[in-house]
């Protein structure tokens, strides 16, 4: 087991242990209901043993939110923590101070909750204790668990959480247990439509409120989905093993923490640190060594069938072409070239013949000495990518290897590909016969941990390709800085696409659980292989919006090199806009229509804002109260042109500029598909008095 993972466990150990010594000789009889509330009075959360079996339920201001819900655990092969439970003790205590983040959204975060721990006993015996953490914006709970001295190891058969929602809320949701893992666009529907479902999913109520239910802290657990079983409830559903158990645990554990966010508009969904807070401090102590950024690469070329992962005639992982992109990062201000197809093994059926892929061994045509020295030269880093398709095994036995080669070459960052087309991952079972996980279950979810560790040895940030979803561990370890784990840029590539409305459902769906390598920036948007090929629903504008909306601290600037000479002042957004930020701000947006983001450099005054629209166009008024009182700026506005729209006239976009300050509102027209991107700069000058 890790060294995270031990740290959880003693520490969890020591607490729970200490605190239910004295319990023994309690009756298993009904107690009083146990509240807390967040700092402000906002949310109430209350915890009762009620018809024997443990159950809380949620209410905003005095209004049920969620019903009694059932909390618990099934051992197949232990006694259950279930049924038969009495309360021990409780105790609460108040948080609230302020943390750091190396990189992020905002440079500081606010952690402000009240924590409740209620402990549990079973036969006059230390059982377990749930600990709620509630917040104004949100709560979170976890079971911790004691090691049972009769059984070092338990299998946790069933996760007795619910979420009894009160009504059956309008929801934007994904299926869960299919081929393509999170790679789908979102579903609208009422709760009563999800059979299954991945986190985080989001709600809307009758009466306007906005939910998400997600997870904190996967840690050696599998990945939690919400099963529809009737009645507005949601259970949670934990990915199995091969052999049918869900969680395999040693000794004393701690589940991940089971969210809940609460918010008045939807914007409130975005702005909320609850994901972020409920994970662990950073445990690699100095990570100056990070260098969140932008990137260029081979990569786009392959998806529209320029070039080839494969070797031969048209490889594109060649000297020469990575050196013409070494090149262009250079000029540009660019601080990473990611590099596709650079190893042995993309011959032939990868996807089958993931045991061919070596990490050390490039092609004979890709002199990694030779590009890592040039790149170096240039003030540029290679970026590493590891393509595994999915053979776990083949990796690890390499992953110290390949680690260490990259630094060797400079590298600080890799992309990890995980390319299975059934949702499935080989691995060796104890008989030495293959067996086959689901590639969001326990093991996997150890692997990409396991990953991240040995990275970070190497001072390696590692950005996830077919992910375990993002339940804000960058926060605990900073070098894994992004991932994908959802239909990114590539299905505009050689797909139906995404459609003209996903960006504003990944803002409020996917992106509340961390940062997404969408891979922005596609210039060639108007022309006729890429109108005839290609399905890009995106005005030129809107591209750019992304860098914004969509947050990530690498960020792909994934188009052609000579797609962005060719637009040189619409490029110029591309080279300004940061990868890091000192804050972030939702101004405005409705679930599936439109979304309006603001954020801070962290590294001079500027601001920048991003909004992105649907099928429909928009008018939209943008107060700048963001802005800095007292001063004004110059506004450097990227917007659609007047006849712009996705599907007929995609490249029409207007540059301009003018003064504004934060007493201002600015009047956006979104063309249908489209966006508006702005860069605020300082002037030396103060805004007149009214």
């Amino acid at each position: 087991m890790y060294r995270y993972t031990r740290l959880l466990r003693l520490r969890m150990f020591l607490a729970v242990a200490g605190s239910l010594l004295f319990s023994a000789g309690l009756a298993v009889a009904a107690e009083p209901a146990l509240t807390a509330s967040s700092p402000d009075h906002v949310l109430q959360v209350q915890v009762q043993v009620r018809d024997g079996n443990l159950q809380y339920q949620l209410s905003r201001f005095g209004v049920p939110v969620l019903d009694w819900s059932r909390l618990g655990l099934q051992f197949s092969d232990a006694s259950s923590l279930t049924d038969g439970l009495a309360i021990a003790d409780s105790s609460t205590r108040d948080v609230d101070d302020r943390w750091q983040q190396p990189w992020g959204e905002r440079q500081w975060v606010r952690n402000r909750y009240r924590e409740l721990r209620v402990n549990f006993t079973s036969a006059d015996a230390p059982a377990m204790a749930v600990v709620f953490r509630v917040y104004d914006e949100g709560f979170g709970f976890r079971y911790e668990v004691p090691a049972d001295a009769q059984h070092a190891k338990r299998t946790i058969s069933n996760e007795l959480t619910e979420f009894a929602f009160v009504a059956d809320h309008k929801t934007w949701w994904n299926g869960a247990y299919l081929p393509n893992r999170y790679e789908y666009l979102y579903r609208e529907s009422p709760l009563s439509a999800i059979w299954k479902a991945v986190t985080p999913l989001t709600m809307k109520t009758a009466q306007g409120l906005y939910l998400s239910v997600h997870e904190a802290a996967l840690v050696d657990y599998p990945e939690m989905t919400l099963e529809n079983v009737g009645g507005n409830r949601l259970k949670a559903d934990l990915i199995p093993w091969s052999d049918g158990s869900k969680v395999k645990t040693e000794g004393a554990f701690v589940t991940p923490w089971r969210t809940l966010t609460v918010a008045e508009r939807a914007t409130g969904l975005i702005d909320s640190d609850l994901i972020l807070n409920l994970n662990e401090p950073n445990t690699l102590g100095d990570v100056s060594w990070l260098e969140p950024g932008k990137y260029v690469g081979v990569w786009w070329e392959m998806h529209i069938r320029q070039s080839t992962w494969a070797s031969g005639d048209k490889h594109g992982a060649n000297t020469a072409n990575v050196k013409r992109f070494i090149d262009f990062a250079a000029k540009y201000g660019f601080k990473g070239v990611l590099v596709e197809g650079w190893n042995v093994g993309w011959d032939g059926d990868w996807i089958a013949n993931s045991d061919l892929f070596n990490f050390t061994t490039p092609y004979p045509d890709y002199d990694f000495d030779a590009l890592a020295r040039y790149a170096k030269n240039k003030g540029v880093r290679i970026i590493g990518h590891h393509e595994t398709s999915g053979g776990i095994a083949n990796y690890e036995s390499q992953l110290e290897d390949a680690m260490a080669y990259m630094q060797a070459h400079d590298v600080r960052a890799i992309k990890t590909g995980y390319v299975k087309q059934n949702g499935l991952i080989e691995r060796i079972g104890d008989a030495g016969k293959p067996v086959h996980e689901w590639q969001h279950g326990q093991f996997m979810v150890r692997h990409y941990q396991k990953v991240a560790e040995v990275a970070a040895k190497h001072h390696i940030a590692i950005n996830t390709h077919e992910p375990i979803k993002d339940t804000g561990l960058r926060r605990t370890w900073p070098n894994w800085m992004t991932r994908e784990g959802a239909r990114g840029q590539e299905y505009n590539a050689w797909s139906e696409g995404n459609g003209p409305g996903h960006i504003a459902n990944l803002a409020f769906t996917r992106m509340l659980s961390g940062p997404m390598d969408f891979t922005p920036g596609i210039f060639d948007l108007g022309s006729k292989q890429a109108m005839d090929e290609r399905n890009l629903s995106s005005t030129l504008a809107k591209q750019l919006a992304l860098y914004v909306v969509l947050y990530s601290p690498l960020q792909m600037a994934a188009d052609l090199p000579e797609n962005y000479e060719a637009k040189p002042k619409a490029f110029q957004f591309i080279r300004d806009v940061p990868a890091d930020w000192a804050q972030s701000r939702a101004i405005d947006g409705e679930i599936g229509d439109f979304v309006v983001i603001a954020r801070q450099d962290r590294n001079s005054r500027d601001w920048y804002l991003g909004a992105v629209g649907d099928e429909n166009g928009r008018l939209l008024s943008v107060p700048l109260g963001f802005l800095e009182s007292g001063v004004r700026y110059q506004a450097q506005i990227y917007a659609d042109g007047v006849d712009a729209s996705w599907d007929k006239n995609p490249e029409a976009i207007e540059i301009s500029t003018r003064e504004v300050s934060s007493n201002d509102v600015l009047r956006l027209r979104l063309a249908p598909g489209g966006g508006s991107a702005i860069r605020f700069v300082p002037l030396h000058k103060a805004v007149a008095p009214r």
